[in-house]
């Protein structure tokens, strides 16, 4: 190889160090508040369940529930494809995988629900389900039969609950303690939040807990959940939400849209109350763009539409249920709530069929950048980063096999995740 040729430059080299110098602060502000996606698994849904109802046979029991509904109202791969609208070439596919989540993980996300679904109750019995979903979560993690994720939500920091809620948490994760220490799949939730101070209280109670427990710092996160106007929009006329992420100092997971103590504070009438309301987009919108590049990840809400009754009943609920995963889907909103055992098979259909459905483009796509191999679409790092992503959600929930994306795309798991952004590339 020749000598490098010299090339004419005009500044010198003060110029440039001058200018890192004078972005040294930037840098380090960048980097500490957009540090990317945490890459890490996010689940596809979080299911709910009151504390005084959860069982240790909770998870178990809604799969079963799912699959009794689908051999009732859906008993082969065409006959939920016709009610859902799934393309014939991937019914039998989705079908046949659906099932198999339902028997193997039918609930990725669980909140054991001190709050809404809970409601206000005597503090000894409250004091008695809190250590009661501890222990049950602990023994869930032992047996090997818990979600991936679980936790609680616990009521919120307005003044006329803040105690109950602040000692509720405190017997939940001091149970969990004393029986070994926090599972790595600990979820808490954080409701109800309106001023970017009750989410600066949150960070300083979990900051007294880890150090009476010796625990490191920032070792307890918590989702924020987007229940009212002032989230959105603060009297100031700032992004309340984009505040309350920076406040959180670094333990924010997840936003959760509240679709109807959200839709409520807007004055909306309970049958006009839903996801694809455009008061609902207007706040979604606003914490996306708050959330992006933060590794503060989003979930949509739920549908309070339940698929109960008559088959017919059944299928026009899994018809709307499906219709809205899927746009929360097309519109970057990866989870969602689900609130009823009969809105597995959708939520699942509807997020299998999404994966399938795009997964020789995405893979062929991916393949050419790597490759530079062009094709009929010029992909920049950016898109990669997007399309690894897109393979690598499908692969963590089930939808598509390691080994269909390595045949269609030449490429391990771990070049997936270097193409995302999770690792240098190579590594």
């Amino acid at each position: 190889m020749g000598q490098q040729e010299t090339v004419a430059t005009s500044l010198a080299d003060t110029v440039r160090e001058g200018i890192d110098a004078a972005l040294a602060a930037v840098d380090a502000d960048l980097a500490r508040r957009y540090p990317g996606d945490p890459g890490t698994r996010q689940p596809v849904h979080t299911v709910y369940v009151p504390g005084d109802a959860f069982a240790a046979d909770t998870i178990r029991s809604w799969g079963d529930q799912a699959l009794a509904a689908l051999d009732e109202h859906a008993p082969d791969a065409a006959s939920l494809a016709a009610v859902l609208g799934i393309p014939e070439a991937l019914a039998g596919p989705v079908y046949q995988r659906v099932r198999a989540k339902l028997e193997r993980e039918p609930v990725e996300d669980l909140r054991i629900d001190f709050e809404d679904g809970y409601g206000v109750r005597s503090d000894a019995e409250e004091d008695a389900d809190a250590a009661r979903a501890a222990a049950l979560v602990v023994a869930a993690y032992q047996d090997g039969t818990a979600a991936p994720y679980m936790g609680i939500r616990m009521k919120c920091m307005e003044a006329a609950v803040r105690d109950r809620g602040i000692r509720t948490l405190d017997i939940f994760l001091t149970g969990l303690m004393e029986a070994g220490g926090l599972p790595d799949g600990l979820v808490l939730t954080l409701p109800k939040v309106t001023y970017t101070e009750q989410v600066t209280a949150m960070v300083r109670l979990l900051e007294a807990f880890e150090k009476a427990r010796g625990l490191e710092s920032g070792r307890i996160g918590f989702e924020i959940q987007v229940e009212t106007t002032q989230s959105i929009l603060g009297p100031d006329g700032r992004a309340t939400v984009s505040r309350m992420i920076e406040a959180a100092k670094g333990r924010a997971t997840s936003l959760h849209y509240g679709t109807y103590d959200y839709s409520a504070s807007c004055g909306i009438s309970a049958a006009h109350q839903s996801l694809d309301h455009p008061a609902a987009d207007y706040a979604k919108t606003v914490m996306q763009v708050a959330a992006a590049g933060t590794g503060v990840r989003l979930s949509d809400g739920s549908t309070n539409m339940l698929p109960v009754g008559t088959t017919d009943r059944v299928h026009e609920v899994w018809r709307l249920h499906h219709g809205l995963v899927r746009r929360s889907l097309a519109r970057a909103y990866y989870q969602g709530w689900d609130m009823h055992p009969g809105h597995l098979p959708t939520r699942y259909a509807a997020v299998y069929a999404f994966y399938l459905e795009g997964l020789e483009q995405a893979a062929s796509r991916l393949a050419a950048y790597v490759a530079k191999a062009g094709g009929d679409v010029a992909d920049e790092p950016a898109t990669a980063k997007a399309l690894a992503g897109y393979l690598l959600r499908g692969l963590d929930c089930g939808a598509v096999a390691s080994g269909e994306v390595a045949r269609l795309t030449g490429l391990t798991r771990a070049d997936l995740d270097s193409l995302a952004g999770r690792l240098p590339f190579g590594g």
